[in-house]
């Protein structure tokens, strides 16, 4: 990434700098090595922040390899104070030394860690920072999402991720400093809660400055006292009252206002830290039966975003890619992308924050259900939510998707207990948006009910679940993929109903696509085929009055799995301009 785009937008300091670039690399499938020491040689080089796997990393070696080691040098940032070094991902577990002394370790293909290595740092000359990463190619117990556990990828499962797959940076902070920022905001008070959490030496005249700001109007600036380390207070604005001025602070994807935030630590009248933020005003509930943003039913037009590129796979190849995604899916008239099996770089939250596009967040799954799976599973979780909270564009979570890692909940109590225990967890660390505890069928605990359903004719979907059809009869009835939509005791309450998965054309060369390497739910060769059958699929279940959403499979052709609206390389299939009028029915 850019130097000048910084890898954590809603806690930005001046004082940082990318690692990103050549390092050393090793592979250790023997696991051989413990300490940095005992490597002798590193025979290649590899381009952080791309896995091996990934042709851009200069690697590409898509082959088993359970442990892999990195190495480099570089300069410490200087200054006073603290050098923190953080990783944005690694799959799966790290250990990392800096001068041969162990500074962190962590387990969690898809969440940040950071390691203060200021005692670590010598005095002067270049320090060494050494990683190993060890991620069993073979474990369906960790949360692996669509990283295929076969040598080549089959099916709907891709390639696998190795090791540093997002962006490693330095920080210089003072020896007290903002650690943690939380922004939660309240349309009905009309009132944004900060919560910021202090690191290091506390004294008793330490206080927090606060200043918000849309454009040049300022509306908050604030200062409070810091009580064991934190602070958490609820900035009351000055509310306009009537809706029309009201709107205009509210985001939404079709008005993206953002609230800058600037923060402040003082230790009496001398200025500790600073760092610059953001927060925005906006609701997202459930109410009846509609998907609620900032007190009106809004329909949600979802596109499936699996978040890979043919050369980079699960890493970005530039923010600039990023930012064209989130053009291209606005461009195509979807009002938000459901991330499919993948927790996405913070630049792409950033993004969609800025631009306007709403995200639904679901947790890569793993593909056994044991109890050290559950951990695994919890323990990240609770980290993903943790970094993604304060990002206005996220509306849903997901902690699973279409029973995968629960594979018998209709009977099996632990796997419905397993399902249940998420979405209450999930629902207490962030009480402010909506869960879907199981996405696609069988669900149980969850705010809104989404159905997978690939039928190849859209007609179908009339007879399914048009006007003639009743909530109680489509649920009693229906099983798409030979599924029930909902477990028994656990019938639809009113909550929304969505078409959460539908679609998914794969557009052939020829007639027959498995020779071609290629999959789809269905296929076709013809261009024009394409788009009128695209266009049937969204005219019909937009028409569907059930439906207070849909999410259409898929936004990109994703290696084998061809049913993208694009192909890989982002270049539509059909004119943008034929896809934007047939997913909102006009323009």
């Amino acid at each position: 990434m850019d130097q000048t785009l910084h890898p954590r937008p809603q806690l930005q300091r001046a004082t940082w700098q990318s690692l990103d670039g050549q390092w050393r690399f090793t592979f250790d499938d023997q696991g051989r090595h413990e300490l940095p020491g005992d490597i002798r040689d590193w025979p290649l080089r590899i381009q952080v922040p791309f896995a091996p796997e990934s042709e851009r990393s200069g690697i590409g070696d898509t082959g088993f390899h359970p442990v892999c080691w990195y190495e480099r040098e570089f300069e410490a940032p200087p200054g006073e104070g603290r050098v923190l070094l953080h990783f944005g991902a690694v799959d799966y577990q790290a250990r990392v030394w800096v001068n041969d002394q162990l500074v962190v370790e962590h387990e969690g293909g898809h969440t940040p860690f950071t390691a203060d290595i200021t005692r670590a740092l010598r005095p002067d000359g270049p320090q060494r920072v050494t990683v190993q990463a060890l991620d069993d190619p073979h474990d369906l117990a960790k949360p692996r999402g669509k990283q295929d556990w076969m040598l080549e990828p089959h099916s709907i499962w891709y390639p696998r991720t190795s090791g540093i797959w997002q962006t490693v940076w330095l920080e210089r902070v003072p020896e007290t400093y903002l650690e943690r920022l939380r922004w939660t905001p309240d349309l009905v008070d009309w009132e944004i809660t900060m919560e910021a959490y202090i690191a290091g030496d506390l004294s008793h005249q330490m206080r927090i400055g606060v200043r918000l700001s849309h454009g040049e109007q300022i509306l908050a600036d604030d200062n409070y006292a810091v009580i064991y380390g934190e602070v958490v207070r609820r900035i009351v604005l000055a509310d306009p009252g009537i809706d029309d001025y009201r709107n205009e602070l509210l985001w939404s994807p079709e008005s993206p206002k953002l609230i800058q935030a600037e923060v402040t630590l003082w230790d009496g009248d001398r200025l500790v830290d600073r760092v610059q933020s953001y927060t925005a005003l906006r609701a997202v509930y459930v109410q009846r039966d509609r998907f609620m943003l900032n007190g009106r039913p809004y329909y949600l037009r979802l596109v499936l975003d699996q978040g890979y590129w043919p050369d980079t796979l699960m890493t970005p190849p530039s923010d600039e890619a990023l930012r064209r995604d989130i053009e291209l899916v606005k461009a195509m008239g979807f009002n938000g992308v459901r991330k499919h099996q993948k927790i996405e770089d913070p630049r792409f939250l950033y993004w969609a924050d800025t631009l306007g596009l709403v995200v639904w967040e679901e947790m890569p799954s793993a593909y056994r259900f044991t109890s050290r799976a559950v951990q695994r599973l919890m323990r990240e979780w609770k980290e993903v939510i943790d970094r993604d909270y304060s990002h206005p564009c996220i509306v849903v979570w997901v902690p699973f998707n279409e029973s995968w890692g629960v594979p018998d909940l209709p009977q099996t109590a632990e796997h419905r207990d397993a399902v249940q225990a998420f979405y209450h967890l999930t629902k207490t660390l962030d009480p402010t948006r909506p869960v879907i505890g199981n996405d696609g069928w069988e669900s149980t605990a969850t705010d809104i009910i989404g159905i997978h359903d690939y039928d190849r004719d859209p007609s179908n979907f009339h007879e399914r679940y048009g006007p003639k059809i009743k909530p109680e009869e489509l649920f009693d009835r229906r099983r798409p993929g030979g599924r029930i939509l909902t477990l028994d005791g656990y019938p639809h309450r009113g909550q929304p109903i969505m078409l959460t998965e539908f679609g998914g054309i794969a557009l052939s060369r020829t007639e027959t696509p498995e020779a071609e390497g290629i999959w789809g739910y269905s296929s076709t060769s013809s261009v024009q085929d394409f788009e009128r059958r695209y266009t049937a699929y969204l005219e019909t279940v937009r028409d569907i009055g059930m439906f207070s959403g849909f999410c259409y499979t898929q936004f990109t052709d994703t290696f084998q799995e061809a049913n993208g609206l694009l192909y890989a390389d982002r270049t539509p299939k059909i004119p943008i301009a034929a896809i934007r009028k047939a997913t909102c029915g006009s323009d």
